[in-house]
């Protein structure tokens, strides 16, 4: 008898077992890496939603290979070693197939030998400094020439600036950035007395000091302005503080490239009308696609919700991962990678993406001008789609580098003048 009572309770263990796996199996799982909570919530909380609001109309269209789509969603907090962690656990305790997250440069940095280590995915739909370029990474935000050094040539040529100040806050993407951009303006023949560079910490909040050095050297007599990589919550008293001392945008204008539609939404955006963002995507460009996902996300997230930059890079890798998956007809990251290439999307402001041999995309670039209701006034855009450069021209070691996951090369650090994959592939 208790052989039997035996017997039975491991076929049902067994069975419970077997029911799980298949149940695991029957959905394909997408893991959403963003920070729900600390200094980056304010940017990448919106990022969480635009991934549950794909995931939700592709599981309305009946899902993909015959499967629904399952989020994983998980809340590094700000905090660099934690999504480290958070991706270990979602490949290898969540099983996700494709992962949609990070905003900072320092986070994806961090995921990076995760995610080469487990042959992860990754897609990454923020602007960053570039000098990079990964197999498990797809990256769909701006690279350096698809967004700051078009703005500097929209303030160099439009505005006649003759000073610069180069504001970020302290980690790799302002630095690297700004490396390029100082490299950049001595080539135009900008003296270095009129470079000015300045780090700050994440979540910096007194502003008054370095406000005030900004104020004093554009007091100089010459046309400046400040180019901002400072990023989230820091950028409210940044702004703030501008106004207190009486720096207006026809004194000195600044050009954000982390301060979007929805880090405007909500704040007094009395100090920051007239200062400028440099973005691939506006709210308000006007185009029937975008008129389309404007009504379709605040259905999804409500009246009051903006749209923004990342959002759109967001829905555009969203929609090639799933074309090329179905294109693969597999999830398989190495199969999925290769059918990635060449996969084109609609953008939102009715033109076509293409994904690029370096896992960069093609995009228009767009300043904008903030008006009084948080929105954008379009004052300058590209004439066609610039496509994204991982390596810089206008660092001396990145200049002969470049990227192409295709074969022969297939590396993502090829010298065109050597031949040959130098390093890591990334």
């Amino acid at each position: 008898m208790k052989l039997k009572t035996l017997f039975i309770a491991t076929a049902a263990t067994m069975s419970l077992t077997l029911s799980n796996v298949l149940l695991a199996g029957e959905t394909i799982k997408v893991g959403v890496l963003h920070s729900l909570s600390g200094t980056m919530a304010i940017s990448e909380t919106t990022l969480k939603d635009t991934v549950l609001m794909m995931i939700d109309e592709q599981n309305k269209k009946g899902g993909l290979l015959g499967k629904k789509l399952e989020p994983v969603v998980v809340d590094p907090a700000s905090n660099w070693p934690l999504f480290a962690e958070k991706t270990r656990e979602l490949i290898t305790k969540d099983d996700v197939d494709v992962i949609f997250g990070c905003w900072t440069s320092v986070s994806r940095k961090s995921v990076l030998p995760v995610i080469e280590e487990l042959n992860g995915l990754l897609f990454y739909p923020v602007q960053y400094e570039g000098e990079e370029s990964s197999k498990n990474v797809f990256y769909t935000g701006a690279a350096p020439n698809q967004q700051a050094i078009p703005a500097v040539d929209y303030l160099m040529d439009e505005i006649g600036v003759k000073r610069w100040v180069l504001a970020g806050t302290d980690y790799v993407y302002p630095r690297t950035t700004n490396k390029i951009l100082e490299a950049y303006l001595e080539a135009k023949g900008v003296d270095k007395k009129d470079i000015m560079i300045s780090y700050t910490p994440f979540g910096h909040s007194d502003w008054q000091g370095i406000v005030s050095d900004i104020k004093k050297f554009g007091s100089e007599g010459k046309q400046t302005a400040v180019v901002s990589t400072v990023n989230g919550d820091a950028n409210v008293p940044f702004y703030k503080e501008l106004a207190n001392q009486g720096v207006s945008a026809e004194d000195i204008p600044v050009v954000a490239f982390s301060v979007g539609e929805e880090e405007l939404s909500g704040l007094d955006t009395a100090p920051l009308v007239g200062h400028l963002a440099a973005w691939n995507y506006f709210q308000s460009v006007e185009a029937d696609v975008n008129e389309d996902f404007i009504k379709r996300w605040q259905a999804f997230a409500g009246k009051e919700r903006v749209t923004n930059d990342p959002m759109e890079a967001t829905y555009i890798g969203f929609n090639m991962w799933t074309a090329a998956v179905e294109k693969a007809g597999t999830t398989d990251v190495d199969a999925v990678e290769q059918a990635m290439i060449g996969i084109t999307s609609p953008n939102l402001t009715g033109g076509i993406a293409v994904m690029n041999k370096n896992h960069h995309l093609s995009k228009p670039v767009f300043i904008g001008e903030i008006q009084e209701d948080g929105q954008f006034e379009v004052v300058w855009k590209t004439e066609s789609v610039v496509p994204g450069d991982a390596w810089s021209d206008y660092l001396p070691g990145s200049k002969d580098i470049i990227a192409d996951w295709t074969a022969p090369i297939k590396c993502g650090n090829y010298n065109v003048k050597t031949e040959k994959c130098s390093g890591q592939n990334f």
